[in-house]
C-alpha cells in the first residue's frame, strides 16, 4: 500500500469504504471519500467504546506512525467525528490523551421489512437507537407498496435539523441479490421476483441504500468494531424517542447484554419469526455465498415425507418448527431449532449461536434452553458453542449494515 506523508492510502484504497452516490446533504457522501486509514482508526475508537484509546495504542495497532495518527485524528476531530474521552492515568510520565467516537456526528436509518411487519430505527455511529417506528405490513400487497411504506417509514425517522444522514439499511426476506439489489423468488410471494427494490429506494429516498437478508442483518449484530454499550444495556442511553405517529412501544423489548465489543469471530444468528433463515459471520465477516443465497437453513429436510412445507419439500425445518409454535409448543420448538443448529455447527464449527426474531423475542429463555441442550447432547466436542439471545433486533443489523462501510467494513 502506498501512503502519503499522513499514512493516507492511494488510489482505490483510499475507497476501501466507499459505497452509494455522493452529494446527499451535510456530507452524508463521506463514506465515498473516507480514506481507508480514516475508517480504520473510527473502526477502533468506536470498538473502544466511551473509555477511547490514545493516539500510541492507535499507531500500535494500525502499523501508521504516531504523526500520522496524530494527523489522521485532527482531520477526524475537525469533522466531529472524534472527541476527547480524558486522559489516561500516569505511568510516570505525561498523562496521555485518549481519544472516543462522537456519536452523534451522523446517523444512519435501519428498516426491517417483514412479511406482515415493518420496524424502523434511526441509530447513532455508535449504533444506539435513537428512534424507532413500526406497524404492519403486506409483503403480499406487492413491492411498490412494500416500497412506499419503507419511505414513508423514513420520513417519520428522518430528522431533519439533525447530523447528517450515512444511508439506510433495508432488511428482507430471502433469497435476494446483495450485490444488485434486486429481489429473488421469496417463498410464498413470486411476484418479487426480479424487482430492483434497491434501485427504486434510492432514487426516491435521494439517500444510498444497503440491502440485504433479515438473517444477515441479525448476523451484523455481533460484528467485530461492534461496541458494547450500542447493543442496547440498561442505562446506557437517553430514552427512545418515539416517532409521530407510530403505532409500536418505542421503547421496544429489553435489549440483551450483548457480546464483547471484539464480538465473536465465527458464530451463527438464528431467524425465528415468519420464517426460519440463518445469518452466517465466518472469520469475522458475513457469509454471503457466490450468489447471495447463503443462510436457507429452515429449508434443510429433517424428517422425511413430514408435512409439506411452502417451499416444495417435505419435512423442512421451518415447516416443523413453526407448526410447533402455532400448537403454543415452544419447548418443541426449541428442539425443532436445536437439531437445525446442530447440523450448521457440525459443519462450520462455530463460536456462537445467536437467537432472534419474534418468536424467540416471545420466550428467549426458553428457546436458548432449548438449543442449548441438543447442542450440548449432540457436540461432538468437549466445548459446545455458546448460545445466547441476539444483541438488538433485526432492524437494528440493517443500520448496522449501513454504517458498516464507513468503518472500512463490508
Amino acid at each position: 500500500m502506498n501512503r502519503g506523508t499522513d499514512g493516507r492510502a492511494d488510489g482505490a484504497e483510499s475507497r476501501a469504504a466507499a459505497y452509494g452516490r455522493a452529494g446527499v446533504r451535510g456530507g452524508a457522501n463521506l463514506p465515498a471519500l473516507r480514506g481507508h486509514n480514516e475508517a480504520l482508526l473510527l473502526d477502533l475508537v468506536r470498538g473502544a467504546g466511551p473509555t477511547g484509546l490514545g493516539r500510541a495504542e492507535l499507531a500500535a495497532r494500525t502499523g501508521l506512525t504516531p504523526q500520522a495518527v496524530s494527523k489522521i485524528a485532527a482531520r477526524l476531530a475537525a469533522e466531529g467525528l472524534l472527541a476527547d474521552a480524558g486522559r489516561a492515568a500516569s505511568t510516570g510520565g505525561k498523562p496521555r490523551t485518549l481519544l472516543r467516537l462522537a456519536p452523534q456526528a451522523r446517523h444512519a436509518l435501519g428498516v426491517h421489512l417483514d412479511r406482515d411487519e415493518l420496524r424502523a430505527v434511526r441509530v447513532d455511529l455508535a449504533g444506539a437507537v435513537l428512534a424507532r417506528t413500526g406497524g404492519p405490513s403486506d409483503f403480499g400487497a406487492g413491492p411498490e407498496a412494500a416500497a412506499g411504506a419503507v419511505v414513508r417509514a423514513v420520513a417519520r425517522l428522518a430528522d431533519p435539523s439533525g447530523p447528517p444522514l450515512l444511508g439506510v439499511g433495508v432488511a428482507a426476506p430471502g433469497p435476494l441479490d446483495h450485490r444488485t439489489g434486486v429481489m429473488g423468488r421469496v417463498t410464498g410471494f413470486p411476484g418479487w421476483e426480479g424487482y430492483p427494490l434497491r434501485e427504486v429506494l434510492e432514487r426516491r429516498l435521494g439517500l444510498p441504500v444497503v440491502l440485504d437478508k433479515d438473517t444477515n442483518a441479525g448476523a451484523a449484530l455481533a460484528g467485530p468494531g461492534r461496541p458494547a454499550a450500542s447493543a442496547g444495556e440498561a442505562g446506557t442511553r437517553e430514552p427512545i424517542a418515539r416517532a409521530a405517529g407510530d403505532p409500536v412501544d418505542p421503547a421496544g423489548p429489553a435489549a440483551p447484554a450483548p457480546f464483547a465489543a471484539a464480538g465473536p469471530a465465527d458464530s451463527v444468528y438464528l431467524h425465528v419469526g415468519t420464517g426460519l433463515g440463518a445469518g452466517l459471520r465466518l472469520g469475522g465477516r458475513i457469509h454471503r455465498g457466490v450468489r447471495s443465497a447463503a443462510g436457507e437453513f429452515g429449508h434443510q429436510v429433517l424428517r422425511l415425507d413430514g408435512p409439506p412445507c411452502r417451499c416444495g419439500a417435505r419435512g423442512c425445518a421451518e415447516v416443523l418448527c413453526l407448526d410447533a409454535v402455532a400448537r403454543g409448543d415452544l419447548p418443541g420448538a426449541a428442539r425443532i431449532l436445536g437439531e437445525g443448529a446442530a447440523n450448521l455447527v457440525a459443519l462450520l464449527d462455530v463460536d456462537h449461536v445467536l437467537l432472534g426474531g419474534r418468536v424467540v423475542a416471545s420466550a428467549p429463555e426458553v428457546f436458548v434452553a432449548g438449543v442449548r441442550a441438543v447442542l450440548e447432547a449432540r457436540s461432538l466436542t468437549p466445548d459446545p458453542p455458546a448460545v445466547a439471545p441476539a444483541p438488538g433486533e433485526v432492524a437494528q443489523g440493517a443500520a448496522e449494515l449501513c454504517l458498516a462501510p464507513f468503518f472500512g467494513r463490508a
